[in-house]
This record gives structure tokens, sequence and C-alpha cells, in this order.
């Protein structure tokens, strides 16, 4: 089975819808059985490279709220955070485009690391006091501790079209299923699931997808002459 999580390193409840399916992935008896897959969803594209500012006051203007109001959010996220043992930088954070980070996810998918690079991010990001947006040698350093080779992590970054068209591919697919906010969890293509939800509706998912799996339809074919096949103990020999 297959769970692929759409995501944006901004996304404070990507951070924490995570660490919540975790949980609930940990204890699921199928666990080994399933694949899961990041996907890049930007919150703002219109985002500019290097445009950074901090979260507060972009929250506070995009949301109409005071900037203490703002500042009791991220206390309040900080909460909830600490509830999973993630550590959260409640101050000093800031925003910025996050297409090249996308780009490095899907580098580290190529290599078997993107859980790794996700987590490095997300770190980056909400626990580290370097930005993840505005310091590419920050970005790298996290990359080389997830496992990927520096130079194909420079690589990426001094070339805009490497893996650009993986990232606009997730960001139609997640258009297509109806995605307008993040983290958002698709199971198989047949189940989703938005929003930091607690590990328990994770738990009821990943079972109600597990048990709606359709069992594959082998047509009959005993009577064909053409269907041979070979298995573990050889194959069959046609008969002169």
């Amino acid at each position: 089975m297959r769970v692929e999580i759409w995501t944006d390193i901004n996304c404070p409840f990507c951070y924490i819808g995570k660490s919540r399916f975790e949980q609930a992935l940990d204890a699921f008896p199928h666990k080994d059985a399933v694949e899961v897959v990041h996907r890049s969803f930007e919150l703002d594209p219109t985002i500019k490279k290097g445009d950074t500012g901090p979260v507060i006051a972009k929250i506070a203007k995009k949301y109409g709220i005071s900037e203490s109001q703002a500042a009791a959010n991220e206390q309040g996220l900080g909460r909830q955070a600490a509830e999973l043992g993630l550590p959260y930088l409640t101050e000093g954070r800031d925003y910025g485009n996050s297409f090249d980070l996308h780009r490095l996810l899907h580098l580290a998918h190529e290599k078997g690391l993107q859980d790794a690079m996700i987590d490095a991010l997300y770190r980056g990001n909400f626990a580290d006091e370097g930005s993840v947006f505005a310091d590419d040698e920050h970005v790298v350093q996290l990359a080389v501790e997830a496992g990927l080779d520096e130079a194909e992590v420079r690589a990426v970054l001094a070339d805009p079209d490497a893996y650009a068209d993986a990232v606009r591919t997730d960001e139609r697919e997640a258009a297509e299923l109806g995605a307008t906010g993040v983290p958002f969890f698709v199971l198989d293509r047949k189940f989703g699931v938005s929003g930091a939800q607690p590990a328990e509706v994770f738990t009821q998912a990943l079972t109600q997808a597990w048990d709606a799996r359709s069992p594959l339809t082998v047509i009959d074919t005993s009577t064909s002459e053409a269907g041979d096949t070979c298995g573990p103990d050889g194959c069959a020999v046609p008969q002169a």
C-alpha cells in the first residue's frame, strides 16, 4: 500500500501531522508493507527566492490579526509540537520560497533518503536558528546530514531546472486530487485525509485503505497452450 503526503516545509501542521501519522503507522500491523512518498506543494509559489521575512509578521498580515495574536498562535503550535516530542522555535523563524527544497526532496527520493531529508528540512525550519530559505549553505549541511552527497546537492541547487518538472507534476496532481491545503494524505489513490489529524484518525484511514485493497483477479487460462510459465522449480518443458 502506498501513502502519498503532500506537504510544504513552510507548513507547521505538516511538521506536526507527519509525526502524528508516524505514530499511527508505527502501530499499524502491516507497517512493513506501506510505502510512504512525500509530494511537493508550495503554500505560496509567488514568493521569490531570497524574499524572506519574519513568520509572525507574515501571519498577522495574511489573516488580518495583530502580531500579538500571531505570536500566541505560534505558542500554541509550539505546545502541540512539544506534546509529540518535537522541537519548535516559537520566535525568530522566517518564511520563504520552498521550490528548491522540494527539488532536493526529489533528489533524496531517488536516493532512498526522502524521509531523512524531509525530517532534516523540518528541523532546519522549525528547530534550528538558521534559515532554510535564505541560507543555501545551511540547506547543504542539512542534506549532507540526511545522507545526500554534497556535490550532488550543490549541483541541483545550481541548476534551476533539476527536478523542477517533478515538483510541478506533484503540484498538478494535488490540484487534480482536490488538495487545497496541506498536509494532505492520499492512501492508495482511494482515500484522502486532510490536515494534521490525531493519530487515531490515521489509524482508521490506514485500516480502511488496507481492507479496501482489491485482490488480483487472474483470468483463467488453464485451457490455453500458449501461456506456459516458469516457477521456482523451473519451466515446463513442451511435449513433442
